[in-house]
Order: structure tokens, then C-alpha cells, then sequence
């Protein structure tokens, strides 16, 4: 007889019954989440009126073979526990029906026979074998199953909470009645060595109920619920630091799971969950360290009531298998966290911040990934300011979705910027770029659309580069698809580009995109543009005589796309052009002689005068007293003198000299050398920038107070 005075034979048979009602909580491992898809069909027995009858059998823990009732071949019933108790693996009274854990379909309860039956004894798949090798057997095998399906279910998570999720999920209440998973925080990423000390935060808990509630399903899981309830131990500590040398370390050091009742898990368990845990007693608790690629980075904790069967040492291994895969799990979520944030801060780098707000021209953006998972691409757009109130605007496509076409990207959009600052024409532009490409490799492909519009001149400049050609959206609602010369890609090599001038009457809007806004598996890219042409034209309508504002007319572009109809990334630059007036522009030819700094002091005067700006009069005439006076004492060729009146006073004054003029301290000795610093201290803005002739310098002084907005 045992030590607890109970017959060997009832002990026996409260084991094989909890095999055979555990058996049926295998495919519970793979329950499906509510509105989720079942992963299996339910299997249809094969003999008798049992079909569709779920079988009744031994779990992960203690699994024994289904018994047929009566002379059924396909039913089967939960056997009646000793002593008329409750069931030593659901705990439900004897003769009840047993409720399905959550997730388990209302089909699967196994209704409660009439009486007890007599067990026939264990049958046997291979001739020979004795019934306890066969229990033993189907035993090994519902664990392999049940392993697999907890597995699986880890596996489909992709983020760190969906991970830990799984294991919850598939081990409660199959495996066990409550777990707490507990994660170091911060975790650790890659090959990165964590400072300081390790301290281990309780990221999840879930459990069954004390009392099932009418549906009979779990309690409510929340992110972090340290309650395990009276009969579980009470709470639990949410955060627990490793000391170095402790208990607890040396668990976590050895990898393999323990039960409760060994003496180290016994000294370390109340370092994990607090100084009183009062865990149950037995082996029914199983500390089970999680051991990622490189290092532990968390620990497990599985418990059982004191009315289920405790742990047998076979479920060590099954706790060891479901910390492995949970552990490499939460490694690849980490790392693909951390991959995530540097497309990010990709993304952020090689697109611009904000765009800028030149003169004459209003502009909006937009840029979509190809999906979550590839956050950057290889598509890019620019607005770059240009000398004499010009602005550059740049879209381009490099191929490919990867972190090389990114990178590509960024180089291409850095030598573009550099090419604009030297006011090269657009077929220029697009020339160096296409052997920047080649330098880079002979697969290097990228389109590129690159258009310079002048605000006085009200002329556009583009040129193509194997680009979908722009769109052109008129004040009064007509919507235009330009022509413009194709080209070739870049990175062809040995091409010509062709550029074309074109006008850009004021309230016109210019739409420069990619290939992924009109181009899918669903249509080809020239009705894609016949769309957007349409979008465009449909969206002016809806405004009346006044163009619609960018901004809306973005997102309304972007609406053409339904569901699943995007492959690519897509980069949106919108352009409205508002030119300045004739009236608001004043120019001059001056030739570089001593008296021609006196000369263009007179002429700034008159236009103020003209304008009624007579209050920067003073200011005005000194600064342009040194910009042209400093032009004149180098320059060959005449020199120019332009005034521009916006919501600011801009003077712009270039000559043919290419060295641009550098702010320094003049020492009390030096007689030249003040005159930037007298521009410094008194515009709102100014630079310089270099021309293929030479040099403009221009500065900014603001509106005198009260002055309307134009």
C-alpha cells in the first residue's frame, strides 16, 4: 500500500482516468482565437453511432486510450473517478459533464453516461504488449501531438505580445491550470550585452477560474494580471531583480525546468514571485527558465490545483520543449523589432523631413510603403530651393523593395541635391545621375522625373528619365497628361536626356508620382494614368473655379487605390504654382564700375517708393550698398540687381565671380570685412549660392508691420 493509504489499484485508476479526459484537451492546444478559422476538421469515427463524436483521452499528462462504451467501436465516456469524487483531471463531480475550455467548440462535450461502466483492460496496437507499454505508448504519443500543436501555435506569432500569447493560450488549461511568464526588461538584442543588474518583469499571467463561470470558459486575459486567485498562490510580483549568485541565477543558469518541490526551485521561487508565493504542494509548480539564442531572458512558472493530477517527469520535457520555443520566439520578434525601427529611422533619413516653402509655389507630399513588413523602398521625392526664387522638384523610383534599394535611394537623392545646388540644367542633372548609377553597379536601375519651375517666368523646365509622365491639373479643372520625352532609366548608360520648357500658368498644379500609384496586377500603367487624370479632374469639379487645396487632393489621389491594389511604393509631390506678378518684380543690369553701388542705392529707393515700402528704405539701401559693392570690386561682366516683393522683400544681386563670400571676424586692422556682418545682423535671412556662371548672394528683410499679405 502507498504512503497515502490508498489502494495501488485506485491510485492506478485515478491516473488512467485523468488520462482518458485529458486526451480530448490535445486539440485544444490549437483552439482557434475567436473569429479565427479552425486549423482541423473534427474526425469522423468509423463504426457505430458515434459518428462525429469527439474521443475522450489522456492528455500531455498521464495519457491513457480512449475505452469504448459498451459495445460501441467509435463512443467512448469519461470513466467514474474512486470514491465517488470529482474527476481527477477536470474536477468536475462524477456523472457531470465536464465544460470545454475556451476556444473548445460546444460540439466537443461528451454527454455523462447513465451509470458506471466496467473498464475493460487496455488493448494493445502491437501483439504482445502488455496494457501498461501500450497506457505508456499512447501516452509518449498524445505528447508529441500535444507538443506540436503548442509549438505551431508559438510559431504564428510575430510580435513579442502575440508570442507569449500562444503559450498562454496552448498551455492552459491543457498543459496547466495558471502560468506567469516573466521577460527581462529590457530585453536584450542581438549580440548586445545588457549594463546593469538583470531584473525580470511579469509580462503575462493567464489561468482557468476558481469557479467555472455558466459558459464555463477562462477568465478574461490581461496584459499583466499578477492575481492567480486564493487557491493558485494569491498575487504575484510583478518585478523581480536576479542577484547575482542567487538562487534564482543558478536556476536560470542550468536551463532545465524543475519541479517545486526540488530544493533549488524551492529557493528561487521566492526571489521570482515574491517572499510569500504559497504555491501548492506537490509537484504541481514548474519552474522553467526560457533560454533564448545567446542568454536566458526570462523564466515560465506552470501550476496545477491541488485537485488535478500533479506533474509527472515526462512533463519536464514537455516544459522544456514549449520555454524553447517561446524563448526563440521572443528572440525573433526582438530582433524583428529592432530591424523594424531602422527601416524607420531609414525611411526618416533618406525622405525629407518637411518640405520647404519657396516663393510662388505651394507644395504637399505623400509616401506609402509597399506594405508593413517593407517599410522603405526604393522611391523618393525632393522640393530643392534654386538661386533667382526657383525651386527643383525631384521624384524618382529605384528598383526593388530591400534595404539596398533604399540605400541606393539615398545616394541617388543626395548626389541629385548636390547637382541642383550647382543650377545645372534638368538634362544635366539627370546625365550625372545616370553615371553616379553606374558607379555604384551595373543592376543599378532607377527612374527619375526632374522639373525646375521659375515664379517670375512662369515656365517649367522637366525632363525624363524613364519616368510615368506628370499630370498637370488647370485652374479651370482640366486635367492634362504632359508630354514629355521618355528616356531612358538611369543607370542605362550612354543616353542623352532631353529636357522641354513648358508653361506654368499660376493656379495650375503639377502632379509628379510614381509607378506604384497607377500601376498593379490589376491594370496597366496607362490606365492607371487615365485614372488619376480622371481623380484629378473629377476632385477640381467638386471646388468650382478655385483650385482644390493640396492637401485633400492628395488623399482623394490616393483613395483610387482599393483594396489589394497596390504592389509598389508610392511617392506623391504635388506642386501649386502661383508665380509671382510682373508688378512685384523689379531688374537690373549694372555695369561693375565704381559708381554703381550709389547707382543701385537709387533704384531700390524708387521700387520702394513704388511698392510703398518706404520704411525699409534705410535698411535696404545700406544692404545692398555692401552686397554690390563687394560684387563690383571683383566681378567682369555686368552684374545684376533683382527685387522681389512676396510676404517678404527679397534682393538678389549675381555676378560671374564662383567664390561665394564666407562670414568671418574682421580684426580691428582689417578695411573690408564687415559688410556680410552688417547682412548678418540685419536681414531676416541671406546666402549664397553658386551658379555654372558665377554666384548669386541674396538676403530677406520682413514686411514692415500692417503690410497686407500677397
Amino acid at each position: 500500500m502507498p504512503a497515502s493509504g490508498r489502494p495501488e489499484g485506485a491510485d492506478r485508476e485515478t491516473a488512467r482516468a485523468g488520462r482518458r479526459v485529458a486526451q480530448g484537451a490535445v486539440a485544444r492546444a490549437e483552439a482557434p482565437e475567436p473569429g479565427e478559422e479552425p486549423r482541423h476538421a473534427q474526425r469522423p469515427h468509423h463504426g457505430g453511432d458515434g459518428v462525429g463524436r469527439p474521443r475522450e483521452g489522456g492528455g500531455p499528462s498521464g495519457a491513457g486510450r480512449s475505452r469504448p462504451r459498451g459495445g460501441e467501436p467509435g463512443g467512448s465516456v469519461p470513466e467514474q473517478a474512486p470514491h465517488g469524487g470529482r474527476s481527477a483531471a477536470s474536477g468536475a463531480p462524477h456523472g457531470e459533464v465536464s465544460r470545454p475550455a475556451a476556444g473548445e467548440a460546444a460540439g466537443e462535450q461528451v454527454p455523462a453516461p447513465a451509470g458506471p461502466l466496467p473498464t475493460p483492460p487496455a488493448r494493445s496496437a502491437h501483439p504482445g504488449e502488455s496494457g501498461e507499454v501500450a497506457a505508456a505508448r499512447q501516452a509518449g504519443g498524445d505528447r508529441l501531438r500535444f507538443i506540436g500543436a503548442a509549438t505551431r501555435r508559438i510559431a504564428r506569432g510575430i510580435d513579442l505580445d502575440e508570442i507569449v500569447l500562444g503559450l498562454c493560450r496552448a498551455t492552459v488549461p491543457t498543459f496547466a491550470d495558471a502560468i506567469l511568464v516573466y521577460l527581462r526588461d529590457p530585453l536584450p538584442v542581438g549580440d548586445e550585452r545588457p549594463t546593469g543588474p538583470v531584473v525580470l518583469r511579469l509580462r503575462r499571467t493567464d489561468r482557468i477560474p476558481e469557479e467555472p463561470d455558466t459558459n464555463g470558459g477562462r477568465l478574461p486575459m490581461l496584459p499583466a494580471q499578477p492575481d492567480l486567485g486564493p487557491a493558485m498562490g494569491g498575487s504575484a510580483a510583478e518585478l523581480a531583480e536576479v542577484e547575482p549568485g542567487g538562487p534564482l541565477a543558478e536556476v536560470l543558469r542550468g536551463v532545465r525546468p524543475l519541479f517545486g518541490e526540488a530544493q533549488a526551485a524551492r529557493t528561487a521561487l521566492p526571489e521570482l514571485l515574491g517572499p510569500d508565493p504559497r504555491l501548492p504542494s506537490g509537484h504541481r509548480v514548474i519552474l522553467a527558465p526560457l533560454r533564448g539564442r545567446r542568454r536566458v531572458i526570462g523564466a515560465a512558472v506552470f501550476l496545477r490545483r491541488p485537485d488535478r493530477p500533479a506533474f509527472e517527469p515526462d512533463d519536464l520535457l514537455v516544459a522544456a520543449q514549449l520555454a524553447t520555443h517561446t524563448a526563440l520566439g521572443v528572440d525573433k520578434a526582438v530582433l524583428y523589432g529592432r530591424e523594424a525601427y531602422i527601416a524607420d529611422a531609414l525611411q526618416r533619413t533618406m525622405l525629407p523631413d518637411s518640405l520647404p516653402q519657396p516663393t510662388g509655389v505651394r507644395l504637399a507630399s505623400r509616401y506609402l510603403p509597399a506594405a508593413e513588413t517593407a517599410r522603405v523602398g526604393g522611391d523618393w521625392y525632393d522640393a530643392i530651393p534654386l538661386p533667382g526664387s526657383r525651386v527643383a522638384l525631384v521624384v524618382g523610383d529605384v528598383m526593388g523593395h530591400s534595404m539596398t534599394s533604399a540605400a541606393i535611394m539615398g545616394q541617388l537623392r543626395t548626389t541629385a541635391q548636390t547637382l541642383a545646388g550647382l543650377d545645372l540644367p534638368p538634362q544635366e542633372v539627370l546625365h550625372h545621375l545616370d553615371e553616379q548609377a553606374q558607379r555604384l553597379g551595373t543592376d543599378r536601375m532607377a527612374t527619375c522625373m526632374y522639373a525646375v519651375y521659375d515664379p517670375v517666368a512662369h515656365r517649367i523646365t522637366i525632363a525624363n528619365a524613364g519616368h510615368p509622365p506628370p499630370v498637370m491639373l488647370h485652374r479651370g479643372g482640366r486635367a492634362e497628361v504632359l508630354r514629355v520625352p521618355s528616356g531612358a532609366p538611369i543607370g542605362v548608360g550612354g543616353v542623352d536626356f532631353e529636357a522641354v520648357e513648358l508653361d506654368a500658368p499660376a493656379g495650375a498644379t503639377l502632379v509628379l508620382y510614381t509607378d506604384g500609384l497607377v500601376e498593379s496586377r490589376i491594370r496597366d500603367v496607362w490606365t492607371g494614368i487615365e485614372q488619376l487624370r480622371e481623380r484629378l479632374a473629377e476632385t477640381a469639379r467638386l471646388t468650382g473655379p478655385n483650385p482644390p487645396p493640396l492637401e485633400p487632393m492628395c488623399d482623394e489621389v490616393l483613395d483610387m487605390l482599393g483594396p489589394g491594389d497596390r504592389d509598389d511604393d508610392i511617392a506623391l509631390l504635388a506642386a501649386r504654382f502661383d508665380g509671382i506678378a510682373p508688378s512685384d518684380v523689379a531688374y537690373w543690369y549694372l555695369d561693375p564700375k565704381a559708381q554703381t553701388a550709389g547707382q543701385a542705392r537709387r533704384l531700390a529707393r524708387r521700387a520702394l517708393a513704388r511698392w510703398g515700402l518706404e520704411e525699409l528704405t534705410d535698411q535696404l539701401e545700406l544692404l545692398v550698398s555692401e552686397v554690390v559693392t563687394n560684387a563690383v570690386r571683383y566681378a567682369e561682366r555686368p552684374i545684376t540687381l533683382r527685387l522681389l516683393r512676396t510676404d517678404v522683400l527679397r534682393c538678389e544681386v549675381g555676378d560671374d565671380v564662383p567664390q561665394l563670400p564666407r562670414l568671418r571676424q574682421a580684426r580691428p586692422s582689417d578695411e573690408g570685412g564687415r559688410g556680410l556682418y552688417l547682412v548678418n545682423r540685419m536681414a531676416r535671412r541671406w546666402g549664397a549660392t553658386r551658379l555654372s556662371m558665377g554666384k548669386v548672394v541674396w538676403f530677406e528683410l520682413s514686411m514692415p508691420p500692417g503690410t497686407p499679405r500677397r
